[in-house]
């Protein structure tokens, strides 16, 4: 297959646009959306760091080197830092969130920016405009051809990621237009990540984003030495999006037209709840239904209305999604945490325990929930709830949620953000002296020198 080459590709055009940012440049609102991603990443580092999957992610990797693995003294090569953050602040699901993508874009490139500046260039500054880079680039790639990467089994996450970080790795290391090109370029045989561990709850999604970040970090260190990648990794015909979406046409315009003078990530999403983010509203109906003063008995059935493109991953096989297989799946499983949030007034991070997936409360209220697509809900510009509900006595009760909380439309404050630090951090073991002593540390990080072993224990 022969296609005419581009004279300036995709990425020659993005590269340009990074390279002319210069630190000091972010407007006051992205840079405050890094802070608060350091912030939370760091904390969701911190929540995840005695669980068993981390515990199998620093003993499978055997490269000790000098940098941060957040909330371990072990110390590790900035590759091998970068998977171990990655994967913990990915791994409770209690990460960020990008509406249009749905990407998670700080749990991928601020792994790969703080371990890559750690080792390699320890200026705040340009760690700074390295996260902002790397999260925008991977933000807007999930729209250049929305929800056709999930559809074809993917984890956009996964495969925008290590393309976000080899982004946002080359802008803090300071690679030249060529170089970040080459990273791109690079990136592009490095990304992967298949959604199977859907059918069962398997542990791979969680790795998806510490492979991204690690992946990044190898691509624009190559890129630095000379190693030559494909400049239309993007659009060309055995691109990415061909690959990874099933087509090359997309709006590469969402990609690079007014990047660096608008900024998309000033959008991002907190998670309120530590699970798939497009089951939240849904939790939220359900709380407020249960607010009405109704019981879980008094209902004869609940459907819900969804967005077709979410059904695949949250809402099928729906035995399977009423009675999820283990905590893990049951964050994928909207029927059995609506139920969880209505018989618990909420979902934490102890609702995916084995004894709270098998609460004989929560499952026969799951049972009972069904759902039903509506061709005109706005996903995924837009996450929206909605619940209705038969009761015992024939009547019907709805509640609708119009809107992701957490994101643009109730975005949360720097006190919400630091308050979710403060408990992930209590739930990973640390006491108030180590959360305190973090985020001072976090505080002045973009000003000065990149340190980070205060955060190794």
């Amino acid at each position: 297959m022969t296609s005419e080459l581009p004279k300036i590709s995709v990425a020659e055009t993005l590269a340009g646009k990074i390279v002319a940012l210069k630190p000091g440049g972010l407007p006051a609102a992205t840079t405050r959306k890094c802070e608060d991603l350091l912030i939370d990443v760091t904390g969701l580092c911190v929540t995840a760091r005695n669980e068993d999957y981390i515990a199998s992610a620093l003993a499978g990797w055997d490269d000790d080197g000098p940098c941060t693995a957040i909330g371990h003294r072990r110390t590790l090569t900035a590759s091998g830092a970068a998977f171990v953050n990655g994967t913990a602040a990915h791994g409770e699901d209690f990460d960020d969130t990008f509406e249009g993508g749905p990407v998670h874009a700080g749990a991928v490139v601020v792994p790969a920016v703080l371990a890559a500046c750690e080792r390699h260039n320890p200026d705040g500054r340009m760690a700074l405009i390295g996260i902002a880079v790397g999260c925008e680039v991977l933000c807007r790639l999930s729209v250049v051809v929305p929800k056709a990467v999930h559809k074809a089994g993917f984890h956009p996450t996964a495969i925008f990621g290590a393309m976000g970080a080899a982004a946002g790795v080359g802008a803090a290391l300071g690679l030249n237009a060529k170089q970040i090109v080459d990273a791109l370029g690079i990136a592009g045989s490095m990304a992967g990540g298949i959604i199977e561990y859907l059918a069962e709850g398997a542990w791979t999604k969680r790795l998806h984003a510490g492979w991204a970040a690690q992946s990044g970090i190898r691509a624009a260190l190559l890129a630095r030495q000379g190693f030559v990648g494909p400049r239309t990794v993007f659009e060309g015909v055995h691109g990415l999006f061909n690959g990874f979406a099933h087509t090359t046409v997309g709006d590469y315009d969402a990609l690079t037209q007014d990047f660096g003078t608008r900024w998309v990530i000033d959008t991002l999403a907190f998670k309120p709840y530590p699970c798939g983010t497009m089951a939240q509203p849904y939790i939220d109906c359900a709380k407020r239904l249960a607010a009405r003063g109704i019981r879980p008995e008094d209902i004869k059935d609940i459907v819900c209305e969804v967005a077709e493109g979410t059904v695949h991953r949250l809402w099928e096989p729906l035995a399977d999604k009423q009675r999820p297989r283990n905590g893990y799946a049951a964050k994928f499983a909207v029927p059995y945490l609506l139920a969880s949030g209505f018989v618990h007034g909420g979902v934490g991070l102890g609702a995916f325990t084995e004894s709270a997936i098998r609460d004989p409360q929560v499952l026969a209220l799951a049972a009972k929930v069904k759902f039903l697509i509506d061709p005109d809900n706005p996903y995924p510009n837009n996450y929206t709830g909605h619940i209705r509900a038969t009761l015992s006595d024939g009547n019907v009760v709805e509640e609708r949620q119009p809107y992701l909380r957490g994101g643009a439309q109730e975005p949360l404050t720097r006190q919400d953000v630091t308050d979710k630090f403060a408990l992930n951090a209590q739930h990973g073991g640390w006491d108030k002296t180590q959360s305190d002593a973090a985020l001072k540390l976090m505080a002045g990080l973009y000003d000065g020198r990149i340190d980070l072993s205060a955060l190794r224990s």
